[in-house]
């Protein structure tokens, strides 16, 4: 079962750790998230490296991929009746939104497996059926839609935007870290409010999730 590696994994780098269901707020999913109760204590040192060495993004819901979630149900447009791929997945909460406003295909993508099973137990916890895929670079040019949520923390990641055309017609784009990144084929949107869950008290600005659109055809 996908939870109990999932657990087995956690608790490997932070022995206290459980996973919880966690009901996401103004959002009608919910998802496997590591418990508050193990966020709000010191964590040893050895925790703290295993942390950095091997970092669970797949057991929080970053700000971003709940903005994602909460505007595609929303505006199910985006989705509705296309095949659409979850760039660097992590818990899914992007590409599971997707499902259930009506793509007609999903695919979560991430180099991680423990965020592909993440996904997997994510989706089934919502009752959508997601397809999986290690490698975008694998994936063949046939999406409608890629949905892209909280990839963007990194700078050195920036020139990924050049490429997630080169697999979909279409590109969104939401993150709170970068917010000036210039690039000829992508606009704003909008800013949304969002927090990452469980609650990690970040600044307010991170908070605030800049949304982007890029398309391969003139808008």
């Amino acid at each position: 079962m996908p939870v109990q590696a999932l657990q087995q994994a956690l608790s490997g780098l932070i022995g206290e750790a459980r996973l919880t269901v966690s009901e996401l707020p103004e959002c009608d999913l919910k998802l496997w998230l590591i418990d508050e109760n193990n966020m709000d204590r010191a964590f040893s040192s050895e925790e703290t490296r295993r942390i950095l060495e091997e970092p669970p993004y797949w057991s929080f819901c970053w700000a971003s991929g709940l903005a994602m979630a909460r505007y595609l149900a929303q505006h199910p447009e985006w989705v509705r009746g296309k095949r659409v791929l979850d760039f660097g997945a992590g818990s899914g909460i992007a590409g599971i939104a997707a499902a259930r406003a009506g793509a007609l295909e999903v695919v979560a993508c991430d180099l991680d497996p423990l965020a592909l099973d993440a996904c997997r137990a994510n989706a089934a916890l919502n009752d959508v059926v997601l397809n999986y895929s290690s490698d975008f670079f694998a994936e063949a040019d046939r999406f409608d839609l890629v949905l892209v949520a909280d990839v963007l923390y990194d700078r050195a990641n920036l020139p990924l935007l050049d490429h997630f055309l080169s697999r979909a017609r279409q590109a969104l784009v939401a993150d709170s870290r970068v917010r000036d990144f210039s690039h000829p084929l992508y606009r704003p949107l909008g800013v949304l409010d969002a927090l990452t869950l469980p609650d990690l008290a970040e600044p307010h600005e991170f908070r605030r999730v800049s949304l982007y659109h890029a398309s391969r055809e003139p808008l």
